[in-house]
């Protein structure tokens, strides 16, 4: 589904370097994949997604993204407990490519540690790195 539309930067959340986001809505953080990432896998065909309940450390792989290119893990940007899975991304998993920063989300966790955000990028840091193919 990759088209020639601009990468959405949305500057409403944290990025983090393997191209997970998370936005905070109150006491939970939503959390899916970049913009930048759905347009570098191609058409996304498969999305596996933690269990409700399940503990998530910074930085360790909590799912698999699978597209007609590659399978690629999905990484916790931050820790916490997931309270929620998105099941239409399950079902409908071209979601994620049609609308990775909306209807696309991933997860809803309850965070651990709110300082693991200080670690994370804002949009236009995420997007300057990537430009500079700081960040592939």
């Amino acid at each position: 589904m990759s088209s020639e539309r601009p990468i959405n930067y949305a500057s409403d959340r944290k990025y983090a370097p393997t191209h997970e986001w998370v936005k905070m809505d109150g006491a939970l953080a939503i959390i899916g994949l970049s913009d930048y990432a759905q347009n570098a896998l191609g058409d996304v065909v498969f999305v596996e997604l933690p269990a409700v309940g399940a503990k998530l450390e910074q930085g360790k792989s909590f799912g698999v993204v699978e597209s007609v290119k590659a399978a690629s893990d999905i990484y916790a940007p931050i820790s916490g407990v997931v309270d929620s899975t998105n099941d239409a991304v399950n079902s409908s998993p071209d979601l994620v490519n049609r609308d990775a920063l909306g209807e696309g989300w991933l997860i809803k966790i309850r965070p651990s540690n709110l300082a693991d955000l200080d670690s994370l990028m804002a949009a236009t840091t995420y997007q300057k790195k990537i430009e500079a193919g700081e960040i592939h």
